[in-house]
C-alpha cells in the first residue's frame, strides 16, 4: 500500500451497487448505452461490453502480440469495434476503460511498472485515444479486479477487499467501500514487487526481476515462476524436465500422486502464505480475492487460510479467501466501469496525459 491518503481515490471504478449511465449518443438513438472495457494482459487481450445494469452483452479475446506495441494497439482497436458491434452500441464515441499491468505515471502519463515491458515508457492513453477516436481511461489491472469483485463479486458488501492477481505477473488491488484506492503515487497494491518475506538462504540468493530488483514476490508466485521452480526440481532429481510446462500440468501431476509436483505446490503455498500474511498484518482486509491463472488451483482455497495464520500477528485469522466470482474476466468487467467515475479518474485527467 502506498503512502497515499486513506480516502479512496477516484480511479474510474464505480462504487458497489452504483449505476452510472454513460452518455447517450446525440443522434436520437434511444438504445441502451453500453460500458466498454479492455483487459490488456501479458498473454491475452479481452474486451467486454456491459449493459448499464452490468449485464454482459458481448465479450471477445485474442492473443496479445507480445513485444509489439503497435500491433497491440491495432488489436485493441479491432477488438473494441467487434464487441461494440455485437452489443449494438448506439455510438462510436462510448469511452473505453482499460486495465493494464503497471499504471500511468501521475507525473508524465507514460506507462511504468508493467511486466509487459514493451508498454513501459509509452504514451498508451494518447495512442489508444488516437486509435479509437474517443476517451480512454486507464487503471492497473488489479485495481480493476478489486473494483469488479467488490461491486458484484466475491467481495460484494465487504468494506475492505484485497484482490490478488496471480498470473503471468503478480499484483494486487485494494477496494474500500466498493472503490479502489490508488494512493498518492498511484502504486497502492504493488505487492508483487515487495521482497518475499522470511526468505530462506536458498531464496535469498535472489531471483532477478524485470524491475531490476531481486527476490520480488512476483519472481516466486507468478505462474511462470511456479513452473520454473518445478522444472528445476525435476532436473535436480535427475528426472527429465520438458522445455515448456504449464501450471495446470504440474497440478495434474500432483493430483496423480507425483511427489515432486506435490513438493512444488507446497513450496508455492508456503511462499504465498508468507507474502499474504505480511500484507494482512498491515491491511487486515475483510475478504481476500484471488484472480489470475494460479487462482484456478482448487486446493489453494482449502489450504491457504491455515498456511497464512502463523504469519498473522493475531490469535485468530478467519478472513475468507475466495476465488474471483467473475473468473479471469473479472478485471475486464472492472475496466468497463472506469469511465463512469469522475473526470479526475486515474488515466484520464489526473495523469496529465
Amino acid at each position: 500500500m502506498s503512502a497515499g491518503p486513506r480516502t479512496p481515490a477516484a480511479t474510474g471504478a464505480a462504487p458497489a451497487g452504483a449505476a452510472h449511465p454513460l452518455p447517450v449518443s446525440s443522434d436520437g438513438d434511444d438504445r441502451q448505452p453500453v460500458r466498454l472495457g479492455v483487459d490488456l494482459g501479458g498473454t491475452k487481450i479481452e474486451a467486454i461490453a456491459l449493459a448499464a445494469d452490468g449485464r454482459e452483452l458481448a465479450r471477445r479475446r485474442v492473443a496479445t502480440p507480445r513485444h509489439d506495441y503497435e500491433a497491440g494497439v491495432a488489436a485493441i482497436r479491432a477488438l473494441v469495434a467487434q464487441v461494440e458491434a455485437e452489443a449494438g452500441s448506439p455510438s462510436l464515441t462510448t469511452p473505453v476503460g482499460f486495465g493494464i499491468p503497471g499504471s500511468p505515471s501521475p507525473a508524465t502519463g507514460l506507462i511504468r511498472n508493467a511486466n509487459s515491458t514493451w508498454l513501459n515508457g509509452r504514451p498508451l492513453q494518447r495512442d489508444l485515444e488516437a486509435a479509437l477516436g474517443r476517451p480512454a481511461f486507464i487503471a492497473n489491472d488489479a485495481n480493476c479486479l478489486a473494483a469488479s469483485e467488490a461491486a458484484d463479486g466475491a467481495g460484494a458488501g465487504a468494506p475492505v477487499v484485497w484482490a490478488l492477481i496471480l498470473g503471468t505477473g503478480v499484483g494486487s488491488g485494494l477496494a474500500i467501500d466498493g472503490r479502489p484506492l490508488t494512493g498518492r503515487n498511484a502504486i497502492t497494491g504493488e505487492w508483487g514487487h515487495m521482497p518475499l518475506p522470511a526468505m530462506s538462504d536458498a531464496e535469498a540468493a535472489g531471483r532477478a526481476c524485470y524491475c531490476g530488483r531481486t527476490g520480488c514476490v512476483e519472481t516466486f508466485l507468478s505462474g511462470p515462476a511456479f513452473t520454473r521452480d518445478h522444472m528445476a526440481s525435476l532436473r535436480r532429481s535427475g528426472r527429465p524436465a520438458p522445455e515448456v510446462m504449464s501450471a495446470q500440468q504440474v497440478i495434474a501431476a500432483m493430483r496423480a500422486g507425483d511427489r515432486i509436483a506435490l513438493a512444488s505446490y507446497q513450496r508455492y503455498l508456503d511462499r504465498l502464505a508468507r507474502g499474504v500474511g505480511a500484507v494482512v498484518n498491515v491491511l487486515d482486509p475483510d475478504v481476500i480475492v484471488l484472480g489470475g491463472g494460479m487462482s484456478n488451483i482448487d486446493e489453494l482455497y482449502a489450504d491457504l487460510p491455515a498456511a497464512i495464520a502463523p504469519h498473522v500477528f493475531s490469535d485468530v485469522f478467519d478472513t475468507p479467501v475466495r476465488r474471483a466470482a467473475h473468473g479471469d474476466s473479472s478485471g475486464v468487467r472492472g475496466a468497463a466501469w472506469l469511465p463512469a467515475a469522475s473526470p479526475g479518474a486515474a488515466g484520464h485527467g489526473r495523469n496529465g496525459a
